[in-house]
């Protein structure tokens, strides 16, 4: 029998990092918002890699917190070890990564989402979504509870029918033996939502006392610690870190993985999901650059209260007695234990072009999605989706109207653009090299690009609001300044530039050309810099690289404003594609499918060429004409 219980404005499927914003956005914006998860003690888990952030996905970090999202803050919380990436190289790629400690992690989430207002956490298995005339009414478990409610997003992670791999081991669970969720791809399914099969996987846990790290590199974390909220004082969250550690597989490695690959089900055909291509395991990486002698293993902690390692770089779901023997052959590991075996999991997810920008299902009025489900890898791109759900979600019930992030304003426009206009078959992983404009996506401008909307959705606070408009002002203010304070071939400064190895002045120039030179930076200059005021350390970390990227910045600006020029151009909901003369008919079917909301959208679906765009825009100027 089925019994019906409170109603709700929003229903958040899952608890997983892309649930836990989605529901936090929610009920942060004043609606009675419901979160149901298979189990409460997988809030925020962490089924896979012991870390937030790195190479891309930091700069999603720092996005969602400049929207007013929670990970950022959580993670400075309860990591263990911080780390900026890519510090040798341009701004633009400095990636911050942070290895947690996965339980204080997920515990301080719970925490966060129990003591909530507006916000019930409850434990079940959704089972069918409620719909009358195509519209979202509400939700009904397995217990037979129905719960009314407005609007509904689906944060379902990996464990649509999940099944976890490996040898000859098959178990229909998902991760960390969680129990699965069986019943909800059939309604998806009913409701005339396509769904995809995909496959991640996830390596071995060993422990720590039968490791001997006198034969690895130690890696240690920063010694000045940057937090990923711009809220996070950084003298407030020093600590003592943990060291993770490098090693490499060997040749040997690769012999017993090539004289076993007949067992891995990757290869047997046991597997039938796709894989994420830049996240591959081991017997993939053997076969597909057999040119390698060695691929790095990274030793890392789970935590401060276990003793169990993370084998960063040897995912796998060979057998059980193979992956015993080729982690012994890593040196180090020569008596390894392995506390958990490695193994693959193949899930339920959809196919991400069925979304609206905003992740509404275009079919389905008031039914939302986002993380692994659209078709995603990784906590940090789930996070960010989870958080645009949520706002959208929010803003459509309260009357407002809802954002599109486009690719020139955050990495998160890009990720969410590419899953709804990219036809891809398989696990979308963010990557720098993905966005355009991203000398302008700077994970130390998140704050200055994205402060402005988390406010103006009401997710962030008049006084941090104001913070970030003051800071600016003031950025703006130095540069200025430096751009109009001349320097003289004095000695003073003759001695300065000879001890940076700078060229000699032969006339006076600025502080700001001097700053653009690759060997000196604002900090360099301070001693001939007498008007110099007091700023704080992150305009001056912006004033740097404004002024040294100056040329750079400018020419990305203005390819911006052409890119602006068709987003701009909107396209009517209504508009019958078939009805556009001259347009090609597959131009036609994908146009229709995916009913972009504008013509730079609608110039990124695969299968639409630059001459489909320019019919569009004729046809778009005759509507526009006929109707003046």
């Amino acid at each position: 029998m089925s019994y019906t219980y409170e109603s709700y404005d929003v229903v958040v499927v899952g608890a997983g990092h892309a649930g836990c914003e989605a529901a936090l956005a929610c009920a942060r914006l004043s609606l009675n918002t419901l979160i149901v998860t298979i189990s409460t003690d997988s809030i925020a888990l962490m089924p896979c890699n012991p870390n937030i952030g790195g190479t891309s996905k930091g700069h999603l970090v720092r996005e969602i917190d400049a929207l007013g999202g929670e990970m950022g803050k959580n993670i400075d919380k309860t990591f263990i070890q911080s780390k900026m990436l890519n510090g040798s190289k341009g701004p633009a790629v400095h990636s911050l990564r942070a290895q947690a400690d996965k339980e204080d992690y997920s515990r301080s989430m719970r925490k966060i989402l129990e003591n909530t207002q507006n916000l019930t956490l409850k434990q079940a298995e959704v089972v069918e979504i409620l719909t009358e005339n195509n519209k979202v009414s509400g939700i009904k478990t397995f217990s037979g509870g129905i719960y009314p409610c407005k609007a509904v997003i689906l944060c379902t992670g990996t464990y649509l029918k999940a099944r976890c791999v490996y040898g000859e081991v098959s178990n229909y669970t998902g991760p960390n033996g969680l129990q699965s969720a069986n019943h909800l791809t059939e309604s998806l399914k009913a409701l005339g939502i396509e769904m995809y099969r995909f496959k991640t996987g996830t390596p071995a846990r060993i422990d720590k006392r039968s490791i001997d790290f006198s034969k690895m590199e130690e890696q240690f974390g920063d010694e000045e610690i940057v937090p990923f909220s711009f809220t996070t004082n950084p003298e407030e969250i020093r600590k003592e870190q943990v060291s993770c550690w490098l090693t490499y597989t060997n040749e040997k490695t690769h012999e017993i993985i090539r004289n076993n690959i007949h067992r891995s089900p990757l290869y047997s055909g046991n597997i039938k999901g796709t894989g994420p291509r830049y996240c591959p395991s081991i017997e993939d990486k053997v076969v597909k650059f057999a040119d390698k002698d060695r691929h790095q293993v990274f030793i890392e902690p789970e935590g401060n209260y276990t003793n169990e390692m993370y084998v960063g770089g040897m995912s796998s779901s060979l057998p059980e007695d193979v992956q015993y023997e080729m982690y012994r052959s890593v040196s180090g590991l020569e008596n390894v234990k392995i506390v958990r075996n490695a193994y693959a999991i193949e899930y339920d997810c959809i196919n991400p072009m069925q979304l609206k920008p905003t992740l509404e299902f275009m079919k389905i009025e008031g039914l939302f999605s986002g993380g692994q489900f659209n078709g995603s890898s990784g906590y940090e791109e789930a996070a960010a989706q989870g958080l645009i759900a949520g706002i959208n979600v929010s803003m459509k019930l309260l009357g407002k109207e809802q954002i599109v992030l486009d690719r020139s304003e955050a990495y998160i426009g890009v990720l969410i653009d590419d899953l709804v206009t990219k036809e891809t078959h398989e696990p979308y992983r963010m990557m720098t090299s993905r966005a355009e404009y991203r000398l302008i996506l700077r994970q130390d401008n998140a704050d200055i690009r994205l402060t402005k909307i988390g406010y103006q959705v009401g997710l962030i606070d008049e006084e941090r609001y104001q913070k970030v408009v003051q800071k600016e002002a003031s950025i703006n203010k130095e540069i200025e300044r430096l751009n109009n304070t001349p320097i003289g071939a004095n000695k003073e400064v003759q001695d300065l530039l000879m001890k940076h190895e700078s060229t000699l002045l032969k006339t006076g120039t600025t502080l700001a050309e001097l700053i653009r030179r690759p060997e000196l930076s604002y900090e360099i200059l301070a001693p001939i810099d007498k008007s110099r005021p007091e700023l704080p350390k992150d305009v001056i970390e912006q004033v740097n690289i404004n002024i040294k990227y100056d040329g750079y910045i400018q020419r990305q600006l203005r390819q911006v404003e052409q890119y602006k020029k068709l987003e701009n151009k909107k396209i009517p909901e209504d508009l019958d594609y078939y009805e556009v003369p001259s347009l090609r008919i597959e131009a036609k079917q994908k146009l229709d499918k995916i009913k972009p909301i504008s013509v730079g959208q609608a110039s990124r679906i695969s299968g639409v060429s630059p001459a489909d765009i320019s019919v569009l825009l004729v046809y778009l100027e005759h509507l526009r004409r006929s109707k003046v």
